[in-house]
């Protein structure tokens, strides 16, 4: 049930990134559901089910095919565009130009590596291999594609450790700014 609406006659637009295991999904889900907005999380996860591969399949194609990439890229924000919403996934910051609120989420890369082994199971240190792998070919294909930098995020309005913090806590934070800055308010 949504706590805070929209402003009457705008529309709000947030785009939220961070690296894999950061939160992004968990934050990106909560927050749209207090504002009752659209949550927009299409990711190489969604386009891995649509194709019937794996991740780890989508991935390792997209090393050599930029239509993976391009296609996620474009399907987002074109849904983005088209109303309110919670745009979540590694590039929303970059490629959602017009976003009226920029979060990039920060966590180490062991409280990263612990969050992923809690959500998929697995063996902590094959995650740790995994995700780092993983961290450093998005990193080339973000470069290649668009000459976005991830780990240049300064720009963000805001920037927040997620190591610290519960998934409720960063959403009240990210709340508080928006109302603060007129963009919202409660029910």
């Amino acid at each position: 049930m949504a706590e805070y609406k929209v402003k009457d006659g705008r529309e709000l637009r947030i785009a939220i990134s961070g690296k894999s295991g950061c939160g992004n999904t968990t934050v990106s889900s909560l927050l749209a559901e207090k504002l009752g907005v659209t949550l927009i999380n299409y990711t190489f996860r969604q386009l891995a089910a649509e194709k019937g591969l794996t991740l780890a399949q989508v991935i390792e194609n997209a090393k050599s095919d930029d239509s993976y990439d391009i296609a996620v890229d474009t399907k987002q924000v074109e849904l983005a565009r088209a109303e309110s919403c919670v745009l979540g996934s590694r590039l929303a910051i970059w490629m959602l130009k017009e976003a009226d609120l920029k979060v990039y989420l920060i966590a180490s890369d062991d409280t990263r590596a612990k969050r992923i082994l809690n959500r998929e199971g697995g063996d902590l240190q094959q995650i740790k291999d995994f995700t780092a792998m993983r961290d450093r070919e998005d990193s080339a294909r973000y470069m290649k594609l668009y000459k976005i930098d991830n780990n240049e995020y300064e720009f963000a309005n805001l920037k927040i450790d997620t190591a610290t913090r519960t998934p409720e806590q960063i959403v009240a934070l990210i709340l508080s700014h928006l109302e603060k800055n007129g963009l919202i308010e409660k029910k």
